[in-house]
């Protein structure tokens, strides 16, 4: 009885509180109109140079993916590989892929329509959303490394130390909630039969359980596609000028010391309390702080990592209003942020203790650009998201048909027999 009355006292509480920071904001908006204006023409700046030409194409692909069944088909092919390591449906390996060559908030978005589709549970769709959704390698080697810090190099430390603990988290993960009920998986494949062709079956299902003829589905996709990107445009511009007011205002400035004490605790420069301050509201803003501060070049990459892990605030919100419509719960997710920026930062630090020489053969020419207004850039990224996405893929698929033959399913037409 008194939790319920302390949860009421709360809700309570809660619904005062967002009222008067929607009023602060609208009135700081009016105290400093000319900083208002210039940090939302940065943020619609940064949404149509980068996030448009990465998310875009991607949003409507991936849609138009799933209600061709290739989600099913992938279900069948890997669920033998993220099943055992994450702990999540075969299906998840399709936001996988597509949340690690796309980007924020991609991964969110396609685990609410996994949801959606219950081909996976609440629970497996909280781990999945929390090690899928991730930054893309463009803005981390393009945006990151070559605008920011100057040094095309540092894109591969900062990229490997995202992916690394981005996968060593969804592993941590596979204990979160473990004995909750599994979703049953698609199509389940039995030793005598085919996967390929079993594969293909459950393709077939799907679309044919769809049944929207493909102009409409094109036109659902696009649709929606825009209607999430324009929502994503809005958190980017509110959170910039959110951010622009507070500096201005000389709120953030209060925090800079405390925050400086707790940096200087873990080994870490307390000039970069402000690119944290920063960080933790707007991911870009954050990293932009972290590559001019006054501090030592580990210290700086470290930042940026846990920086761009983290994704800031403007993220979360962006994350929380895909997954509205559904029974997944935000707080393991952004549990999941703070951990991955540990261990991001750790794994920075880590590959920062290799000489930097070493990852000239790991920097590609094509990555080596920073986003610009151009179409050859807009082409650029993506051309970029595509290949990952399509290596990340051809990894999956050889690794699960490699665990399929392994054991003793028939792939191929053939399969391997153990003596």
């Amino acid at each position: 009885m008194r939790f319920k009355i302390q949860k009421s006292r709360l809700s309570k509480i809660s619904q005062l509180i967002l009222p008067l920071i929607a009023v602060v904001i609208t009135v700081s908006i009016v105290r400093y109109p000319e900083e208002a204006f210039k940090a939302a023409f940065e943020g619609l700046d940064v949404w149509f140079n980068i996030v448009l030409p990465a998310l875009l194409p991607f949003f409507i692909g991936s849609q138009l993916l799933m209600g061709l069944g290739v989600v099913h088909f992938m279900g069948v092919l890997l669920e033998p590989m993220m099943r055992p390591i994450f702990n999540v449906p075969g299906a998840g390996s399709f936001v996988m892929a597509m949340g690690l060559a796309s980007g924020y908030p991609l991964g969110a978005m396609l685990t609410g329509k996994l949801v959606k589709k219950k081909i996976c549970n609440t629970y497996e769709a909280e781990r999945l959303m929390s090690f899928t959704n991730t930054a893309d390698p463009l803005f981390m080697v393009g945006a990151v490394a070559v605008g920011m810090f100057k040094d095309v190099r540092l894109g591969s430390i900062i990229a490997l130390s995202h992916y690394i603990s981005a996968l060593i988290l969804g592993i941590i993960l596979k204990y979160y909630a473990f004995n909750s009920p599994r979703t049953e998986s698609i199509g389940s494949v039995k030793k005598k039969e085919n996967i390929l062709l079993k594969a293909v079956k459950e393709l077939l299902r799907a679309r044919k359980e769809d049944g929207r003829p493909i102009g409409k589905m094109l036109g659902d996709c696009i649709k929606d596609s825009i209607n999430s990107l324009l929502l994503i445009l809005g958190f980017i511009i509110l959170f910039s000028v959110i951010i622009r007011i507070l500096t201005v205002a000389g709120i953030i400035s209060l925090f800079v010391p405390f925050i400086g004490k707790v940096l200087s605790l873990i080994g870490i420069n307390p000039n970069l309390s402000q690119a944290v301050i920063s960080g933790t509201f707007e991911i870009t803003l954050g990293t932009q702080l972290a590559s001019q501060a006054q501090a030592p070049l580990l210290d700086r990459v470290i930042i940026a990592s846990a920086i761009i892990a983290w994704s800031g605030l403007s993220v979360h919100f962006q994350v929380m209003s895909m997954v509205s419509d559904t029974d997944i719960k935000i707080t393991p997710y952004v549990v999941a942020r703070f951990l991955h920026a540990v261990l991001a930062g750790i794994t920075s630090y880590i590959l920062m203790g290799i000489p930097i020489n070493n990852y000239n053969d790991l920097s590609l020419p094509v990555f080596a650009v920073a986003p610009k207004n151009t179409p050859e850039s807009w082409w650029s990224i993506f051309s970029i998201s595509s290949q990952v996405f399509a290596l990340l893929i051809f990894i999956l698929i050889i690794s699960s048909i490699i665990i399929y033959l392994w054991k003793g399913f028939e792939v191929f037409g053939f399969k391997v027999i153990k003596k």
